[in-house]
């Protein structure tokens, strides 16, 4: 595999990460609703999603993501399950103000972690890509265990220099609101984003 074939996947991949997705609009709900740690716990799932369908690809496993048997319709609906559940205890518990400098456990970043992971999976746009677009892009006959590996690292780069901006905005954001009503406000419009997510997801 060529320096040539590995800069132009990085491009693409920058490209597609980049575009406003059902989980980009998660990662921004999340760490305005939870902050920057769990949100962080979210994104390296949503990376994992994202080798599990390269792996697939390099395997030559994208016929069964692209037929969208019965195990990722289920990984599907547990994605979107799971973002109501988030939607709903935001609407209705809410943060408060001292919930924002309280510590979270790692159970926190555990859930968050499994959410990233299933939104990813369930997410056609990053099907898309792996399953129609990086079949054109890398020479998958000719991929060897060190290419194989060259392309998880550029992977896990690229998706994590998209993401952390977002993460690092939208939580400083979130640190800045202290009136209960500011907060009100927060967390209906980030349930509201989780809800509006899984919906989009759902109807795909």
């Amino acid at each position: 595999m060529t320096l040539t074939t590995l800069i132009t996947y990085s491009l693409a991949l920058f490209i597609a990460a980049a575009i406003p997705g059902p989980g980009m609009t998660a990662i921004v709900a999340r760490a305005l609703g939870s902050g920057f740690r769990p949100t962080l716990f979210m994104g390296l799932g949503l990376i994992l999603g994202d080798l599990v369908y390269l792996t697939a690809v390099v395997l030559g496993l994208a016929i069964v993501a692209q037929n969208f048997t019965t195990p990722f319709l289920i990984i599907k609906y547990l994605g979107v399950i799971y973002l109501c559940y988030i939607a709903w205890k935001l609407w209705t518990a809410g943060l408060l103000r001292q919930d924002i400098e309280a510590s979270r456990g790692g159970a926190t970043g555990g859930m968050a972690f499994l959410s990233g992971l299933l939104v990813t999976l369930g997410n056609p746009k990053t099907m898309l890509f792996y399953v129609a677009l990086a079949p054109t892009l890398l020479p998958l006959k000719e991929i060897g265990p060190a290419d194989y590996l060259a392309l998880v690292a550029i992977t896990f780069v690229v998706l994590m220099a998209v993401l952390l901006p977002y993460i690092l905005l939208a939580s400083k954001a979130r640190e800045l609101l202290k009136k209960p009503t500011a907060l009100q406000v927060l967390n209906r419009s980030a349930a509201g984003i989780l809800a509006g997510t899984a919906a989009y997801i759902a109807a795909r």
